[in-house]
């Protein structure tokens, strides 16, 4: 099988009896992660607050094995405002959302980039049509810029992408790294 790395390799420290979350976020990119146990083998898990358990998939000592992270998701964004504790962020209308709330996401903004944020939880997400005028998809996100953030609005020319991201955590049957990165792959078994 050949694989196609996608975005940075990352790793974890490992230990028996103590679950250990990475400390980078990924961008969710592609719907596939490969994983490779050093040293000891580990229970993983992935996710937005994930904490790995005796119950998650378990990658051997010395193995390395391809999971399933499910689909990407993005959406291009046409509009914030904040109210202190949250950011409310605007789909162009007709679009909709791919998130759900409990979901996690990063915002980029090109040439506005005080507006990024990373891995912030959806709370939730409003599709009512026509409220007050206003036909776009809407989310609310847990995402606090800070008390008196006061920056030019997003300008609509800017493209500004909201991506879904993740967690890895791992709980190790010993001492050892987990390694990961997002891989593309193609042909036959790994």
């Amino acid at each position: 099988m050949a694989h196609k790395p996608v975005g940075i390799s990352s790793a974890l420290p490992i230990a028996s009896g103590a679950a250990a979350t990475g400390i980078d976020i990924s961008a969710h990119k592609t719907d596939t992660l490969r994983v490779v146990a050093k040293g000891a083998g580990a229970h993983v898990v992935i996710g937005s607050a994930p904490t790995a358990a005796v119950t998650n998939y378990y990658v051997a000592a010395g193995e390395s094995e391809v999971l399933s992270i499910g689909k990407p998701a993005s959406q291009r964004v046409v509009g914030l405002s904040t109210t202190g504790t949250t950011t409310i962020i605007d789909f162009p209308e007709g679009t909709g959302s791919p998130f759900a709330a409990g979901d996690a996401v990063s915002l980029t903004s090109a040439n506005q980039d005080y507006w990024n944020f990373t891995h912030k939880i959806v709370s939730s997400v409003n599709n009512t049509s026509g409220v007050n005028g206003f036909f776009n998809t809407r989310i609310i996100v847990d995402n606090d810029y800070g008390v008196g953030y006061a920056h030019t609005a997003l300008i609509d020319t800017n493209f500004a992408e909201l991506r879904s991201s993740f967690k890895v955590s791992a709980l190790g049957d010993g001492t050892g790294t987990l390694h990961y990165q997002q891989i593309q792959s193609s042909g036959g078994a790994n």
